[in-house]
């Protein structure tokens, strides 16, 4: 039987937002859903659990918005003053470049924690979750982030 993370070995996990895997229907952009819907939380609950974040704006959300030429704090910015998802979508349309180039980003983002360095983040966080017989099946980072939020088994 394969294992599953160890209760709390993360941190709090949120299993309220949405996988890295989701593309965003506008764009087409893979994350950018979940970092919006992470923006959402800390509009909502003033904070994000500790264990994320220490990512909240960096990591993947900063690798997002270095693609995209734009800064973490400017879709944060649009959440936090925004009424609804459509006064939300309006404003991002005008922040985001014309051409979001999601193909590469895309292609970018699922090779995350493929090359040698971040086969040894994986291990390791793969080990420090009580799972290291799962290093040959989460091989990339976005991986890593459903397995811990329970979805995949």
């Amino acid at each position: 039987m394969l294992s599953k993370p160890i209760p709390g070995s993360t941190g709090e996990v949120l299993t309220c937002l949405p996988s890295p895997y989701q593309p965003h229907a506008a764009t087409g952009l893979l994350y950018l859903p979940r970092f919006l819907a992470k923006c959402r939380y800390v509009k909502t609950h003033g904070a994000l659990p500790k264990s994320y974040a220490k990512n909240y704006k960096r990591g993947l959300d900063r690798f997002l918005c270095l693609h995209l030429g734009i800064e973490p704090a400017a879709v944060e910015k649009i959440v936090h003053e925004s009424v609804d998802d459509a006064e939300v979508e309006t404003k991002l349309h005008a922040l985001l470049p014309r051409d979001v180039s999601a193909a590469k980003w895309n292609r970018e983002l699922v090779q995350k924690g493929m090359t040698p360095a971040g086969r040894d983040f994986l291990k390791e966080a793969l080990t420090a979750m009580g799972c290291l017989d799962r290093v040959d099946q989460i091989i990339s980072v976005p991986d890593l982030i459903d397995f811990d939020e329970g979805r995949i088994d």
